[in-house]
């Protein structure tokens, strides 16, 4: 029988971003898979963090191309961003919390890509004048994933409905990030 890698994945994330410490057989049941089968795949909890990291990278990225973020104002690139990356938003939840452990060249480029796209976005925003200057597109950036967090949590939860998720995230942070004209 041949492994669906995605499939697996998905799973692993799921069950992860709901609780840390599942085990590698959770993992393997919730996947319709053995264990044994789980580590020729994923040689050990390591081994599937560093492909759930490369699997939840490229899903954001794609999250990216979709939400279009040169098009329009930065505004609305950004609410396109903050829907098009809510079906990833648990996965990097998690993965944002698991980098620490599993740091390196490879992984950080990715988060790096990541991050230089999210922040040139906020830049825009703040060059066009719509954005406030004095909090760093970095910053922002941080603030943007944090939200993202804390939403997917908050829906996993029960706390959020899922479809205020969203609005809830683009409002809060863009009620903060806009640039007022008041002095």
């Amino acid at each position: 029988m041949a492994v669906d890698r995605e499939r697996v994945l998905k799973e692993a994330a799921a069950l992860l971003t709901r609780r840390a410490t599942t085990s590698m057989d959770e993992i393997a049941r919730a996947a319709g898979i053995s264990r044994a089968t789980l580590h020729r795949h994923f040689a050990g909890r390591d081994a599937l963090i560093r492909a759930l990291e490369e699997h939840g990278i490229a899903q954001f990225a794609r999250a990216m191309d979709a939400a279009r973020l040169d098009e329009g104002d930065a505004a609305g690139a950004l609410r396109r961003l903050i829907e098009a990356a809510e079906p990833v938003a648990a996965v990097l939840a998690f993965l944002f919390t698991e980098n620490q452990l599993f740091e390196g060249d490879e992984v950080n480029a990715g988060w790096a890509r990541l991050d230089a796209r999210i922040t040139a976005l906020f830049r825009r925003g703040q060059a066009e004048g719509d954005f406030r200057i004095d909090l760093s597109a970095a910053w922002l950036t941080e603030a943007l994933y944090g939200l993202m967090g804390a939403g997917a949590w908050a829906v996993h939860e029960g706390r959020v409905a899922r479809n205020d998720l969203n609005h809830s995230i683009a409002e809060l942070l863009l009620g903060g990030i806009r640039r007022s004209m008041e002095k």
